[in-house]
């Protein structure tokens, strides 16, 4: 069982990524490599003003840590961050950052993957798109292609 206690936060408030990085390597030597994944909103080729993303408080930051222990039960992380927004979000503003840290870069890379792959599927978020043209706004359903990512890792669990 891991010693590394993760970063998890769901907030409505940015976030800082270099900040972030920093705040993960503060005085640490047993990193070899960090792997960092930054969720952007799109503005779907100028067509969205905004995406609006809700959660179910406390369920959704225990469902992180779930994920997060998951994470580090699989590989040798020496840190992880998890960070995700809430609320009205503007195209080119952050959404989601997960850093993986490892002293090496194999580990960071797989479980960074793995661990996006779930919070597409298995985080309770929920968005709504806001159209620029001043449309009603549109939940957005869920991608096949994201189940299909994350059965990925099941199959590996299978071997």
């Amino acid at each position: 069982m891991s010693s590394i206690t993760p970063k998890i936060s769901v907030s409505a408030s940015n976030f800082d990524v270099a900040a972030e990085l920093e705040h993960l390597k503060a005085g640490r030597t047993d990193i070899g490599a960090l792997v960092t994944f930054t969720g952007l909103c799109r503005d779907e080729n100028g067509s969205l003003a905004a995406l609006e993303l809700e959660h179910y408080p406390g369920m959704a930051e225990a469902e992180l840590q779930r994920l997060a222990t998951s994470a580090l039960e699989r590989w040798p992380l020496t840190g992880l961050t998890i960070i995700h927004r809430v609320g009205r979000i503007r195209p080119g503003e952050n959404i989601v950052l997960v850093v993986t840290a490892s002293a090496h870069r194999r580990a960071a890379f797989e479980a960074a993957d793995f661990l996006m792959d779930f919070l597409k599927t298995q985080a309770p978020f929920w968005k709504k798109e806001h159209p620029a043209s001043g449309n009603e706004p549109q939940w957005v359903e869920a991608k096949s292609t994201d189940d299909t990512d994350a059965a990925r890792w099941m199959a590996k669990d299978a071997r």
